[in-house]
């Protein structure tokens, strides 16, 4: 009986561990270059066993031996693949082997694992085919002309961001399919090729909104070619799309174009959009991330004016602009923001317990001694909440005299009980070193 009748009943008995460990130890010794072919199709069968039945460690290492079966091992670490119900972990090694066999037939499984309902298998699927690069990409090519593949392909050549796949995708960019387009154009528009710009220009005024949406991130990036590409004004158009989520998205773009270009024109436009009538919470909300991603005093300004003038904005909206102005980059801004927002407590929109906790914090992250008063005002709150959050800021803000002024006022007669139980919470919370 020679070495392969005896590892098979090894085999039987579910002797894992000791499979493993002769076929990898025969595998070194060149033991395997005078099999037959039927040899080394039960050698197969035997490593396919082993990663179907062992544990994750007999697995690990059966997987070592795999090299040495070549393509007799593709077609059944294909079926294991593509076999439901299989263990996640052994389809998960099957994938990682198919990858490593670098064969077109391991390619087409993994591209048409893409669909799995498994999100981690689609995940390594797609990881596995990055690791092909440019050998993948004539099958992948090759796979487009069929409707019944194309979408498979352009998902695998998506994931291969090498330039090698701008030809082949630059085929489907017009695709009667919109989830075709929208990877497509999603996928160009990571690379700084002169063919793009016009196709993503082109795909700003696709019917879907997907592939707007992704035309804009594309060219959101390209700062470069803002003014001779007119990347503003492209953007306000889309600013004021049908589609919130592409409104959503222009909004993004400007404030990142806005931001490297400092452009008044970006401002302008996300000033106009946010004060106008029908303009949706959400986007309300994502137009005041961008003005204060530009950072330019025209943007704080446009910011400054929203919360003096409210009218009758969500609170979400509000709380946003304390937020924005809380994390105000231009120190020259600093003490302006902190004024805005201190006296935005006397207003009516204000005395919403959300809106006030997110003022207080604001005003503790810029640190401003203007702002030390109105939070003392903020402790006589009957909403603890709102307390707590006046007294983290107040710690924020000359930590030291201002514990000594809290102390100063509880001594004090002319304050109302509510401030003086404020006070003595706050200074019984304070965490700061006095000087002995």
């Amino acid at each position: 009986m020679n070495w392969v009748s005896q590892l098979q009943e090894t085999a039987q008995r579910g002797d894992w561990s000791a499979v493993a460990l002769t076929l990898q130890q025969r595998y070194h010794a060149g033991d395997w270059t005078q099999l037959s072919v039927d040899e080394v199709a039960s050698l197969v069968s035997l490593a396919i066993a082993v990663l179907k039945s062992g544990d994750f460690q007999e697995r690990w290492d059966v997987a070592k031996v795999f090299p040495g079966l070549r393509e007799a091992a593709i077609a059944p670490l294909i079926t294991l693949v593509q076999d439901e119900d299989e263990q996640p972990e052994t389809r998960w090694f099957a994938v990682r082997l198919l990858g490593e066999a670098r064969h077109p037939a391991a390619i087409q499984a993994l591209v048409e694992l893409l669909n799995s309902e498994d999100d981690d298998l689609r995940e390594i699927a797609s990881e596995t085919l990055a690791t092909f690069g440019t050998h993948a990409i004539a099958s992948l090519t090759d796979l487009l002309s069929a409707p019944e593949t194309r979408l498979l392909a352009v998902q695998a050549l998506t994931q291969i961001r090498h330039s090698v796949t701008i030809a082949p995708l630059l085929t489907v960019v017009q695709d009667d399919n919109a989830t075709i387009r929208a990877m497509t154009i999603e996928a160009l528009g990571s690379f700084h090729d002169p063919q793009v710009p016009p196709i993503l220009i082109q795909a700003l005024t696709d019917p879907a909104a997907s592939v707007r949406r992704a035309a804009i991130a594309g060219l959101a990036v390209r700062t470069d070619l803002t003014e001779s590409l007119g990347l503003v004004n492209r953007f306000v158009d889309r600013l004021w799309d049908l589609n919130i989520g592409v409104c959503q998205q222009a909004a993004i773009a400007l404030g990142r174009i806005g931001a490297d270009a400092a452009t008044d024109a970006a401002v302008d436009a996300l000033s106009r959009a946010i004060a106008a009538a029908n303009t949706p919470e959400i986007l309300q909300v994502e137009i005041i991330r961008a003005l204060a991603w530009i950072g330019t005093p025209p943007a704080f300004y446009s910011l400054q004016n929203l919360l003096e003038n409210p009218r009758r904005q969500a609170a979400q909206v509000s709380q946003e602009i304390a937020i924005a102005l809380g994390r105000w980059a231009d120190p020259g801004l600093k003490s302006a923001a902190a004024q805005v927002l201190a006296q935005s407590l006397n207003q009516e929109f204000a005395q919403v317990p959300q809106i006030q906790q997110a003022i207080a914090l604001a005003l503790g992250q810029l640190q401003q001694p203007i702002a030390i008063e109105p939070l003392i005002q903020l402790l006589a709150s009957q909403d603890a909440r709102i307390g707590l959050h006046a007294i983290a800021a107040l710690k924020q803000i000359q930590p030291q005299q201002t514990h000594q002024q809290l102390a100063a006022l509880q001594a004090s007669q002319d304050i109302s009980p509510e401030l003086r139980h404020g006070i003595a919470i706050a200074l019984q919370e304070w965490q700061i070193e006095l000087p002995q």
